[in-house]
């Protein structure tokens, strides 16, 4: 388990928050100003193929903007991702290349999973790197529109799309997959908290419970009928804990602290295929046998209770 730091507001800086480049929201639908922006000596470029960043020696392959023209005329998207200063921060996206091309177009040496980069960026990196990776795939699926199927054509500097039809030319806007993540607490001593396997999880350890917000629920509602769904275990009082921005590929992640009703457990064997009632030194010794990546919004959930006792 990892520490999780603290902003002067008292917000744990969690990883994929904290983007330190200013969207430059009054501007950047002006596509004269994004081309000035580009042109910029100081500017640089973010190269992606696919969800994947290309790095050289394990870090994000970083090109100035007058060494990546090569890679602009070659992406089948730029977004500008945001000034740092007077300098734009711009990503890429050489999808319709061939990976080996795509690696060798950026200069780069391989093509990397932006979570597995984790532990050697930092704040700031990482939620450029978030960002970058979930707009970037936004764009590449919003090629038509929904409403009439017509191509759609990119706006305000990759943060946009718009129908071409002229019948119908609806503006598209990312659109954000509202999850809620919870540690639920048992009603009374000894302190434990509720754990679950799910089926489908990767590494087939233990986790909090997590969920979708569906259409017409609030997010303390989602909290109640996921734990519900998943355990068995009806929940009270829910307490906001903190957000994190999740783009993988468009979500964010609200996280909780509950207190169950009930102790009894009865999982639903589709989703979740255990669930059990943990102590703080029980979950203790269980995140020393599954260590995860840390940068999760689970880890500060988690550890805030842990420290709690």
């Amino acid at each position: 388990m990892v520490s999780v730091s603290t902003s002067q507001a008292g917000e744990p800086e969690l990883a994929y928050n904290g983007l330190a480049l200013d969207r430059a929201a009054g501007q950047r639908d002006d596509p004269a100003w994004v081309a000035e922006v580009a042109a910029r000596t100081d500017s640089s470029v973010i190269a992606f193929w696919r969800d994947k960043c290309l790095v050289r020696g394990g870090e994000p392959a970083m090109l100035p903007a007058p060494q990546a023209a090569g890679v602009l005329d070659a992406a089948a998207d730029t977004v500008l991702l945001g000034l740092d200063g007077a300098a734009g921060v711009f990503a890429a996206d050489l999808s319709p290349l061939a990976e080996p091309d795509a690696v060798a177009l950026a200069g780069a040496g391989a093509a990397a999973d932006v979570r597995a980069l984790f532990g050697t960026l930092d704040r700031a990196q990482a939620a450029a790197l978030g960002y970058a990776r979930g707009i970037l795939r936004w764009n590449r699926e919003q090629r038509y529109c929904g409403a009439c199927g017509q191509p759609t054509v990119s706006r305000g500097g990759g943060t946009q799309r718009q129908c071409r039809d002229p019948g119908c030319g609806r503006l598209l806007f990312p659109r954000l997959e509202p999850a809620v993540i919870v540690l639920v607490e048992a009603p009374g001593p000894p302190a434990r908290a509720l754990l679950a396997r799910h089926r489908r999880s990767v590494s087939g350890g233990y986790a909090t419970v997590a969920g979708f917000v569906e259409i017409g629920e609030s997010l303390e509602e989602a909290v109640r009928r996921e734990v519900a769904e998943e355990t068995g275990v009806g929940v009270g009082e829910v307490r906001y804990q903190a957000s994190q921005a999740w783009p993988f590929p468009s979500g964010i992640m609200i996280g909780f602290r509950a207190e169950a009703v009930s102790t009894g457990i009865s999982v639903d064997q589709a989703e979740v295929a255990e669930a059990r009632w943990f102590s703080r030194e029980e979950l203790a010794a269980l995140l020393a046998s599954q260590p995860d990546r840390g940068d999760s919004i689970e880890s500060y959930l988690v550890g805030s209770w842990l420290g709690e006792g």
